[in-house]
């Protein structure tokens, strides 16, 4: 019996706001400082309740194929059983992310 595939549960930090999505690969990328997430993972469209932050996800990257994630905005990345529901939820109190490193692009030379 073959295993099944994994899934990832990602949670970053963007613009002010904390994305918990569900992807089928999550992996370094070749561009430094970045994670791939590919195969992003929505709800069952069947289902009869809507969850208006899931929709958010889906109007975001429903036709995103592969994303590339800052390293210093992953808050957490887990191998989970099943896909849960996705979100975007606003930061509250003090989220704190790592600076970025040098040679991204981020650090201005002067």
């Amino acid at each position: 019996m073959q295993e099944p595939e994994p899934i990832y549960k990602v949670i970053f930090f963007s613009n002010g706001e904390i994305y918990e999505i569900y992807a089928e690969h999550v992996y370094s990328s070749d561009l430094y400082g970045f994670i791939v997430i590919e195969g992003i993972i929505f709800g069952e469209k069947a289902k009869v309740v809507v969850d208006p932050s899931e929709e958010r996800l889906k109007a975001e990257f429903e036709s995103v194929p592969r994303t590339y994630i800052p390293m210093h905005s992953v808050m957490r990345i887990d191998e989970v059983e099943k896909a849960g529901t996705g979100e975007i939820r606003k930061a509250e109190g003090n989220v704190t992310y790592l600076p970025p490193m040098a040679g991204t692009g981020d650090i201005q030379k002067a």
